[in-house]
């Protein structure tokens, strides 16, 4: 199968980095079920916590700017240790005390997920590493399909180990562990992952040739992100614990089989992008997701609302190894670390904004406006970015019409 041979095709440096992505979503998808839970249990009210949240995601847009704007010229394996640094002090410092004043830095200075995807400098580094270690620009979007596939699996195991776990601080012990191993991981990259000198970045953002696309897709990006921040995985973990009354167990089989099946639905992106385009398969898989999430809220019982959580599932990561392919078939090569690095910005400072609206609806007890708002704003998204670019071709698309 094409899949398993861009597998097999793949260079040392880039299982490394497969092994690195999947041990780093199974701690991001363990802390997200229980990081609002850990800081409601300590008396925080729900808009303190989603301004926490907010820190957090600004905090998030800060490191990832600096580091993904510096990584070509400081190391990008160099950068992705010193990440997985700021993980481990996270998973250290949260659990041991209650102060605002040590939280707070952590929360803007850590590596923490609320979501269960994706965050920090990792992912912007990962892929154009990934990208580096190809041969063929036809398996591109494949490759990220596997990229996406090993965080969704492992971010399912994730959360399915915090609900087996006794408590939130054994958690967040399983948080730092994860961390220091990535640290070591880090050690063993080679410098093949590092840019070659013809490839340096203009100094300007590290952006020059493909900045105007850059900033274009950055904008989009940013709504379809301030949408799903609405809607996070740490606060969904909570509206399913008021609605329904369900514990962390509970709550953390569902994300599992969230996961589970988001993870090879992203698998179904390399041949469904190779017969219908890249941005085909980004817009016309991410809008049903978008119509589940929508309908949420108005599910009657327990069992109604995990079907339709589990439906949006098998859409809701089609459209993200496409995306990324898209994205680096796009740039120039010298460009796509601080390429992934502006995109990453965008979509932290959009999820930012996000949950202390999120946190100020649920204390106000509109349960179902997020869904709803954040649904209708994905779905602009979709259709905009459609509009704007369907008639921009990644090369091996121009290729074939040629």
């Amino acid at each position: 199968m094409e899949e398993f041979h861009t597998l097999r095709s793949l260079t040392p440096d880039g299982r490394l980095i497969l092994l690195s992505r999947s041990i780093r979503l199974f701690a991001f998808g363990a802390l997200s079920v229980i990081l609002v839970l850990h800081f409601a249990a300590q008396g925080w009210s729900e808009t303190q916590i989603g301004r926490l949240l907010a820190l957090t995601m600004f905090g998030d847009a800060a490191v990832t700017l600096w580091v993904t704007l510096h990584a070509d010229r400081l190391g990008r394996a160099r950068m992705l240790g010193a990440g997985a640094g700021l993980m481990t002090l996270a998973g250290l410092v949260l659990p041991a005390t209650s102060n605002v004043w040590l939280i707070a830095p952590v929360a803007f200075f850590g590596a923490i997920s609320i979501g269960g995807g994706e965050a920090g400098p990792f992912m912007a580094i990962e892929q154009a590493a990934l990208t580096h270690s190809l041969h063929d620009a036809a398996n591109r979007t494949t490759a990220m399909a596997w990229y996406t596939l090993c965080g969704s699996l492992a971010a399912a195991l994730g959360a399915l180990t915090s609900g087996w776990l006794d408590s939130y601080r054994a958690v967040f012990a399983l948080y730092a562990a994860c961390g220091m191993l990535l640290w070591g991981l880090s050690r063993g990259l080679s410098p093949a992952i590092e840019p070659r000198e013809h490839e340096s970045l203009a100094p300007r953002f590290g952006l020059r040739a493909s900045r105007p696309i850059v900033l274009k897709l950055s904008a989009l990006f940013m709504l379809d992100t301030f949408g799903s921040g609405l809607v996070v995985q740490s606060f969904m973990a909570y509206w399913l614990h008021r609605r329904f009354g369900i514990g962390v167990a509970s709550i953390g089989g569902i994300f599992f089989g969230m996961n589970f099946l988001a993870a090879f639905s992203a698998m179904a992106a390399g041949r469904l992008a190779s017969r219908i385009g890249l941005i085909n398969t980004m817009v016309w898989t991410h809008i049903p997701a978008s119509v589940l999430l929508m309908a949420l809220p108005l599910m009657p019982s327990l069992p109604w609302a995990i079907a339709i959580l589990l439906m949006r599932a098998c859409f809701s990561q089609m459209d993200v190894p496409a995306r990324q392919s898209y994205l680096m078939a796009v740039v120039s090569p010298g460009e796509r670390s601080a390429a992934g690095g502006v995109t990453g910005l965008a979509r932290s400072l959009a999820s930012a904004i996000s949950p202390p609206i999120t946190g100020a609806l649920f204390a106000a007890g509109w349960l179902s406006a997020p869904f709803v708002a954040g649904g209708a704003l994905k779905i602009t998204y979709d259709l905009a970015l459609w509009r704007g670019f369907r008639s921009i071709k990644p090369p091996e698309e121009s290729s074939r019409e040629d």
